[in-house]
């Protein structure tokens, strides 16, 4: 229950009642009658919650647009004056762009005029300004809209009027905060600083893995046919990771028998998950004993080297999942690191958006390990392909 709009974070969300800004096609609404919440335990969690129209629209106000944190990209993105990504916070998008100063600006991605995209592409460098391609009104890298197309009129005729100033309008401008190589934003002026917002555990689990510089390896985006909450809830599920997957719990990399723990934020809204090998899991027969159909005794890797791990953080952890709410993951398996962007598509599906990470500084044997463990993830790895499936 700890993504759902009552809790975690979340908690400090504005009023239900205030105007929905963002249109969200979807599913039919639950009957009124249906919503109710089974007893006072926020152990069973309704399947309307997962399934109403209006709840969900309640959660883009209340969460993704409310006192919260949402990953954006990465800094390397955006490294000089003009980069810029564009991306989602809820189902807003947003510009996240590098300022003539240096500094990081964010603001919505849609023109004051008619609500048209401002920038088309996923990324690049605009130069010094953005210029809607619709009725080419501009705007700065903070997102101020600078200039109108034929703003006086043509041959003494039209225009806007005497009274129109630029500064009243403009698109929706968020607050900015980078940690380790990422960047997140916010639209409340209530979210607390991003460092207080994660706390000193988990801000010291992000930190353990990005403690240098960032090189993106990869990225693709994965669509998945669930409600949004229903994947975080996933990520967060340490009960799951070895029944599920038969490769984590064949290859011995996450097993309930293993050492490792896992920590939850003061509000419940993040966590992080560890494993720790433990040598005598080596020989544990648990699963088997049990009947557990993910132990798979004939399983065999055609390259075995897919496991050769190294353990560059010298500290035994062989996976780590980190999530911060409502809909970051942090992921290091062994040697693949990446990070995860979770963004809500109405209440039935979901875009995962997938960046896969190195360092500057790796070897050229530290990449292939890199990019050869990537197969155990995304929508056809060998670990999380059955994580697109059960959501379903």
């Amino acid at each position: 229950g700890r993504a759902t709009p009552t809790t975690g974070p979340a908690r400090r969300a504005r009023r239900d009642d205030e105007q929905a800004t963002c249109y969200s096609p979807g599913a039919m609404a639950v009957d009124e009658s249906r919503r109710e919440w089974p007893g006072a335990s926020l152990a069973r969690v309704p399947y309307w919650v997962y399934q109403d129209e209006g709840n969900y629209r309640a959660e883009l106000r209340r969460i993704f647009e409310g006192p919260t944190w949402s990953y954006v990209c990465l800094e390397s993105d955006v490294e000089k004056p003009g980069d810029y990504r564009t991306t989602f916070v809820g189902e807003m998008p947003v510009i996240v762009v590098r300022g003539a100063q240096g500094a990081l600006h964010a603001f919505e991605n849609r023109c004051a005029h008619r609500g048209a995209l401002i920038a088309l592409d996923d990324g690049g460098n605009t130069g010094g300004h953005f210029q809607c391609v619709y009725h080419a009104w501009s705007y700065d890298l903070e997102g101020s809209l600078t200039g109108i197309a034929f703003e006086k009129g043509s041959n003494g005729r039209g225009g806007m009027p005497a009274s129109f100033c630029k500064a009243d309008h403009g698109p929706r401008k968020l607050r900015t905060a980078a940690l380790n190589g990422l960047v997140f934003a916010s639209l409340s002026p209530d979210a607390p600083p991003l460092e207080a917002y994660l706390g000193d555990e988990v801000l010291g689990r992000v930190r353990r893995v990005l403690r240098r510089p960032l090189r993106v390896v990869g990225r693709f985006v994965q669509a998945l046919p669930n409600n949004w909450k229903l994947y975080v809830e996933n990520v967060k599920d340490t009960y799951h990771a070895s029944l599920l997957h038969a490769f984590f719990g064949t290859f011995r990399i996450t097993r309930l028998t293993q050492g490792g723990g896992v920590l939850v934020s003061p509000d419940g809204g993040h966590h992080a998950s560890t494993t720790i090998a433990r040598a005598d899991d080596a020989r544990s027969t648990a699963y088997r004993d049990q009947g557990i159909r993910s132990e798979k005794e004939r399983y065999r890797l055609a390259d075995p080297s897919l496991l050769d791990a190294v353990d560059e953080f010298g500290d035994g952890i062989q996976l780590q999942i980190l999530t911060v709410f409502p809909g970051f993951v942090l992921q290091q398996i062994s040697n693949c690191l990446a990070v995860r962007q979770v963004l809500p598509k109405g209440p039935s599906a979901v875009g995962l958006h997938w960046s896969y990470l190195g360092f500057p500084e790796d070897t050229d044997e530290t990449r292939r390990r890199r990019l050869k463990q990537s197969n155990l993830v995304g929508p056809a790895g060998y670990v999380s392909m059955e994580d697109g499936c059960v959501g379903g």
